[in-house]
């Protein structure tokens, strides 16, 4: 696209004009309050700030609206003297720009690398912002229709919550894997909506995401629940309820009143900088924000020993059974093992025990996994591996959902958000960097979830026992001894 300026107005166009990295002076039409304007573009372009492609309506309309005040254009990355901004993500870190020969420019130009999953944004890319009034979808006056019924605890945090969205403050809810705090939820989810306020709910994976949406959307039957994520069929829709992954939220600015993030200690939101930022971009000014979490970090855990913290804490799972304590067993030199296609004799016989069971079987890389499911397939044929750039990847999960598959060999995407009712879990090399204290903690809270089945074992077989194995044998031993103390296990 294309750019002139006349009388201090931008006028655009496909095919005439200069790239918008040209054009540095520059004012908006002033909004035409008598003009009809297009509900669907209101509603596509609202509080978000989008590339042209990823708009439904046609040019005409769009820079109709433009002229009559209710579209405004900005430059895609600004450049002062040899700085760059991305103005999708905010990305100013000059070794994340790169560059490539611009068909538009004609000459060598900047992009962003760090939000270019979402549609390449560079010196010649305009974004497009609504300037006019803000979209409300009309929704009915009946919300919540969950019927279930929380434990004491779990009524005492979902106060908690509702109190937060209340007075729209911050916080932290430290909750065990399996604690239940999506329905936790609910009940602040549904003052929110009785205000007509706007929901985010934020999760570092996709699968969460998947995993999220039928629960939120069978609760609050009447409201608009969407689902954002890399291929979601729900892109360029509005919702009073959003899902979203972190990256996703990317596109948004000012437009939530209530701000939930869940799994906040989770890769890559916990180190990501853009992404905590993104979180802080997409509130209103008085905006509630709750944080949910089953590993706090140190510095958290900290905060709430002296109290300079506002936390609620559950160190016990709602039908009132202790989590299962992690097993530490030595296996060897298990990757010397599989060159010789072999696995490790404990493994194999920890597998051959649970033959009755469902199990999640973690690895710390992509590269072992195929050797791995063809070793296990010699002994049980319903076996799969599945992991993040997998793209049978939802169908995998959800034919071990369903109880197709017995043995699902995976990484740690796998670690949060996928529940399965009976199943045992087992970690190979345990030893590896990539099983952190946290990550330890949350593949152990796969196992005994359900009411129905709240016992399971959890063993991490290991080439040497390191600090982090540790950590979160330890975190869940004082979790269960905390739960005990307060009459909250059995």
């Amino acid at each position: 696209m294309l750019f002139t300026v006349e009388d201090n107005k931008l006028v655009f166009s496909p095919q005439e004009g200069q790239p918008i990295s040209y054009q540095s002076t520059y004012t908006f039409y002033p909004i035409n309050d008598t003009y009809p304007f297009s509900k669907k573009l209101q509603e596509e372009l609202s509080q978000q700030k989008l590339l042209l492609t990823e708009l439904s309506v046609p040019f005409d309309t769009l820079y109709a609206h433009y002229r009559e005040g209710y579209v405004q254009i900005i430059k895609g990355i600004n450049k002062k003297n040899d700085r760059y901004q991305c103005n999708r993500c905010g990305n100013t870190v000059l070794q994340k720009f790169g560059a490539f020969p611009c068909y538009t420019c004609k000459e060598m130009c900047f992009y962003c690398r760090v939000c270019i999953g979402m549609g390449r944004i560079s010196m010649c890319t305009p974004l497009f912002v609504w300037s006019g009034p803000i979209y409300k979808k009309k929704e009915r006056s009946a919300f919540l229709t969950w019927n279930g019924k929380l434990s004491e605890m779990q009524q005492k945090g979902a106060e908690a919550i509702k109190e937060t969205i209340r007075r729209k403050g911050e916080l932290l809810v430290w909750a065990v894997c399996g604690a239940g705090k999506t329905e936790m939820l609910f009940e602040g989810i549904n003052y929110a909506l009785s205000q007509g306020e706007n929901v985010l709910i934020a999760t570092p994976r996709a699968d969460v995401v998947r995993e999220l949406k039928p629960r939120i959307a069978q609760a609050f039957p009447y409201s608009s629940v969407i689902a954002l994520y890399g291929g979601s069929e729900d892109k360029g829709k509005s919702g009073t309820i959003t899902i979203s992954t972190t990256h996703q939220m990317l596109r948004y600015e000012k437009a939530f009143d209530v701000v939930i993030v869940d799994e906040v200690d989770a890769f890559p939101f916990s180190y990501d900088k853009m992404l905590q930022q993104a979180v802080e971009n997409v509130k209103k000014q008085s905006c509630a924000t709750i944080l949910l979490t089953a590993t706090p970090n140190h510095q958290w855990q900290r905060e709430i020993r002296r109290g300079r913290r506002d936390a609620f804490v559950l160190p016990a799972r709602y039908h009132r059974r202790e989590i299962p304590v992690p097993h530490m067993v030595w296996c060897g030199n298990w990757k010397k093992q599989l060159l010789k296609n072999e696995l490790p004799w404990n493994l194999k016989r920890w597998l051959k025990e649970r033959r009755e069971k469902q199990v999640f079987l973690f690895v710390p890389s992509i590269e072992v996994i195929p050797k791995i499911v063809e070793i296990i397939k010699k002994e049980e044929k319903r076996t799969e591996g599945v992991h993040a750039e997998d793209h049978d990847r939802e169908k995998k999960v959800l034919r071990f959902r369903n109880g197709e598959t017995r043995i699902l060999v995976t990484t740690t995407i796998l670690e949060r958000g996928v529940t399965v009712p009976n199943t045992d879990v087992a970690v190979l090399g345990a030893e590896e960097d990539i099983f952190t204290e946290s990550a330890l903690v949350q593949i152990g809270g796969r196992v005994g979830r359900s009411a129905n089945y709240p016992n399971g074992d959890v063993t991490f077989f290991h080439f040497g026992r390191t600090r982090e194995m540790v950590r979160a044998r330890k975190q869940i031993v004082s979790l269960n001894e905390k739960a005990r103390k307060m009459g909250l296990v059995e």
